[in-house]
């Protein structure tokens, strides 16, 4: 890290439990730091860490959204077993996220209580939050990176020659231009937008946040209507990173967040678009409502100052026809969808509509 980005990060308020670390600044409006390791894992291990199956580890929480983009990609590459994945739980205390749900409450393969100590351990008195998704060097025990868009670039790209054979290409080169001027205002009114509007610090920073996310769910209604996917006939990371946002905006963010204008159940072609991801292998079957629901609920006292975690909504609906395939489309292009998810990876049964 450098001296400037160190100090910067002396000079602001960190929260380094939430899921990317977050803070408000001067007339009340959210931000949202970005600045990551930005250490990568590479084919040629320029960086000086090699791709090596089995080597690493991904540490993910199913109730964070930028982790659950992570979590999607690899199973939609099958990279299950050359990238082993370890889930925290989904609360933590403002240090860290948490292996509470591992036996004595110790990751199996890291033996560590908190992520916090692989972040500590290459970077002593680290300083920014301690995020997910990250990866660490099971040989050393230390974090590699917890840059969420590098990594999913990266498993696309540098992990190739462990993806499955009939894994999708989620950034079609022909698109991505397209990709990323997308990306840019999904991210901002959308991803980071539902944010905004809850960790709002005045009133006119939250009525501007709330005017440009459903500005731009109104827009991406009306793009999603005449197509079945964002960009192309194929599902793309696009599509991973607006789905994060939508399978948690009625649970969450419609309450939650003062997102209140509509719920998604009340979009028709946004919730007949969430709804077949959700069906689709390696969306639905990844998501822990359970999980998302207890995060957003338990941990953000300063907004649900009681920490009850609401019963609702339903879950069936997201089992429901969705009618999409009339638009066309190839899901997986020319591959082929993954199997089912590994035996330790599979959802609890009361955490997901499958079982209902």
């Amino acid at each position: 890290m450098s001296k400037a980005a160190d100090t910067a990060a002396e000079n602001r308020p960190e929260q380094a439990g939430t899921e990317q670390g977050r803070y408000v600044i001067a007339g009340g409006e959210f931000t949202r730091d970005q600045r990551y390791i930005a250490t990568r894992i590479t084919a040629d291990g320029r960086d000086g860490y090699p791709v090596e199956p089995g080597r690493y580890r991904l540490v993910v929480s199913r109730a964070c959204p930028w982790a659950s983009r992570v979590i999607i990609q690899r199973r939609l590459l099958g990279l299950e077993e050359a990238l082993p994945m370890a889930v925290a739980g989904p609360t933590h205390d403002a240090r860290s996220w948490t292996f509470d749900l591992d036996p004595d409450g110790r990751d199996p393969v890291l033996g560590i209580e908190r992520l916090q100590e692989a972040y500590f351990a290459r970077f002593p008195g680290y300083e920014r939050g301690i995020t997910v998704p990250a990866i660490v060097d099971t040989t050393t025990g230390q974090v590699v990176t917890n840059n969420y868009p590098q990594i999913e670039w990266d498993l696309a790209h540098e992990w190739r020659a462990h993806q499955r054979p009939g894994a999708p290409d989620l950034f079609p080169e022909a698109h991505r231009e397209e990709m990323t001027e997308l990306d840019k205002v999904v991210f901002h009114d959308v991803n980071n937008g539902v944010y905004r509007c809850g960790f709002a610090g005045s009133q006119e920073a939250y009525a501007k946040a709330y005017a440009q996310l459903f500005g731009r769910l109104d827009w991406l209604s009306a793009r999603l209507e005449r197509q079945r996917y964002l960009i192309g006939d194929t599902i793309t990371e696009a599509d991973i990173r607006l789905f994060t946002t939508l399978v948690r905006f009625d649970p969450v963010y419609h309450g939650h967040f003062k997102c209140n204008r509509t719920k998604l159940t009340e979009m028709p072609v946004l919730w007949a678009y969430a709804r077949d991801l959700f069906q689709t292998p390696g969306f639905g079957d990844t998501v822990d409502f359970d999980h998302i629901k207890r995060h957003y609920y338990q941990v953000h006292t300063d907004i649900n100052p009681t920490g009850i975690v609401p019963c609702g909504p339903e879950l069936e609906g997201w089992l429901t026809p969705h009618g999409r395939e009339a638009l066309g489309g190839r899901p997986f292009g020319d591959g082929t969808p993954p199997g089912p998810p590994r035996a330790d990876e599979v959802v609890p049964p009361a955490h997901t509509p499958y079982a209902v």
